[in-house]
């Protein structure tokens, strides 16, 4: 699949890191690197502008190594682009640590995966099937 897509910085197209990647690597778009304190939160450009077909959205997602290594993370994750949306994809990104973390120019800041989904249509009706669950959920099924 092709998707039409603008770059307004100075940073490569969004790319897989691997032949079998499902995400690709969102970079910050930034004049001046940007500072985030701990637990503060900041919404960060991409300079990236995407023209999705009718039926897909793009996921933004969090960078594990990103999360696990430095407590950042993708504050609405997933983030959800919808395919009549056309500004800058923008992430948000928060710190979760207690360490101030510097984000500069080219960062790996988020991921992006595109989905195919599908719309519905309500069924209202009066009761549900029930199934062997049921309503059980919130660890229902226990720790071990």
């Amino acid at each position: 699949m092709k998707i039409r897509i603008v770059n307004k910085s100075n940073n490569k197209l969004p790319e897989y890191a691997t032949a079998s990647s499902a995400g690709m690597d969102l970079r910050a778009y930034l004049k001046m690197p940007v500072i985030l304190h701990p637990k503060e939160r900041k919404i960060i450009p991409t300079g990236l502008f995407i023209e999705l077909p009718e039926g897909y959205e793009a996921q933004i997602r969090p960078r594990s190594g990103l999360a696990a290594e430095k407590g950042i993370t993708v504050l609405n994750s997933p983030g959800t682009i919808d395919s009549d949306y056309r500004g800058e994809i923008k992430v948000i990104l928060i710190n979760l640590s207690e360490e101030i973390f510097e984000i500069k120019n080219g960062d790996r800041i988020a991921q992006m995966i595109i989905s195919k989904y599908e719309r519905i249509l309500w069924n209202k009706v009066e009761e549900i099937d029930k199934t062997e669950r049921n309503s059980g959920g919130f660890g229902h099924t226990g720790r071990e």
